[in-house]
């Protein structure tokens, strides 16, 4: 008995639009099929008055298009990019999960899992800045933590929660900004070391850090280690030059700490062991004194 495909709602190019989804960003959002390569997608339509002017429409384009080239397991894969009765789509690997922030709901995370995290994702941003590129707007919002918990950031400067914005034909994101860009400079690579470090503070401490400087994650949260403490605020330095140089020296020292998170914690579930262990054994002679006793009271009574 064969099923019958799902009826489109709509057509975009050689995809069926098959279930409006929740934006999170700019125009619409949508489940469909690639008709060409037989795989479930997701299609970004953009506002019709997104890139009105058709050379910036194709500007665009070939920027996105460039895009595809990017390939990381930590990173939302883009397959496409065209335009479609005047508007312009984005075709995305489709993921189900939840976005980080829906993961934080507003409380605190686990200093492992947090670090775990952290991890995915600058070992994303290390491999986008390999290849060229600035990210300049991660944000919980915009990471996917999919079914099997991993993290994935958005193909870069193409999905955000806040939306798009155009100088001269640029277009990147707007979202958790580093002090440098809420001044109006140039984002860099520690633009997006800044990002990273700001979204972990938050996974750490529930809110996010201040421009100017916060107080180490700790004092928020105890849990937080000491070499944890180190990381964070390096990262999320007021001064570009006082932050971590790159995304792939962040991961080497997220990773450290995690090291040390694992061993500590073997160390705790051992002596947990050896505790409970000692219980054990000083019942087992409490119980045989409380035999001996009763077996020379009944030879007494006897």
């Amino acid at each position: 008995m064969s099923t019958s495909a799902p009826t489109p709602i709509g057509v975009v190019a050689h995809y069926n639009l098959l279930e409006r989804l929740e934006p999170a960003g700019p125009g619409d959002l949508y489940r469909a099929r690639d008709t060409r390569a037989g795989r479930t997608v997701a299609v970004r339509l953009l506002p019709p008055d997104f890139a009105v002017d058709a050379e910036a429409r194709a500007a665009f384009i070939a920027q996105a298009r460039a895009l595809i080239a990017l390939s990381h397991p930590n990173v939302t894969s883009l397959f496409d990019a065209g335009e479609h009765e005047g508007r312009v789509f984005l075709t995305f690997e489709f993921l189900r999960g939840q976005s980080l922030r829906a993961e934080m709901s507003g409380r605190q995370m686990n200093p492992r899992r947090a670090v775990d995290v952290a991890i995915q994702i600058a070992d994303a941003i290390a491999d986008a800045h390999a290849n060229g590129f600035v990210h300049g707007g991660l944000s919980p919002d915009s990471i996917v933590i999919t079914a099997k918990g991993r993290a994935k950031i958005p193909a870069f400067e193409l999905a955000a929660r806040d939306g798009f914005e155009t100088t001269d034909g640029e277009v990147r994101l707007r979202d958790y900004l580093s002090p440098e860009e809420a001044r109006g400079e140039k984002p860099d690579d520690r633009s997006d070391i800044y990002s990273v470090g700001a979204v972990l503070f938050e996974m750490l401490t529930a809110r996010r850090p201040l421009h100017r400087g916060s107080a180490a994650a700790s004092v928020s949260n105890p849990l937080v280690p000491p070499e944890l403490d180190d990381v964070v605020l390096k990262a999320i330095a007021p001064n570009p030059d006082s932050r971590y140089q790159s995304a792939a020296t962040l991961s080497a020292e997220l990773r450290s700490v995690g090291a040390i998170l694992d061993v500590r914690s073997e160390n705790e579930d051992e002596a947990h062991a050896a505790g409970a262990g000692s219980g054990r054994t000083a019942l087992i002679a409490v119980l045989v004194l409380l035999a001996l006793i009763a077996a020379v009271w009944w030879f007494i009574r006897g």
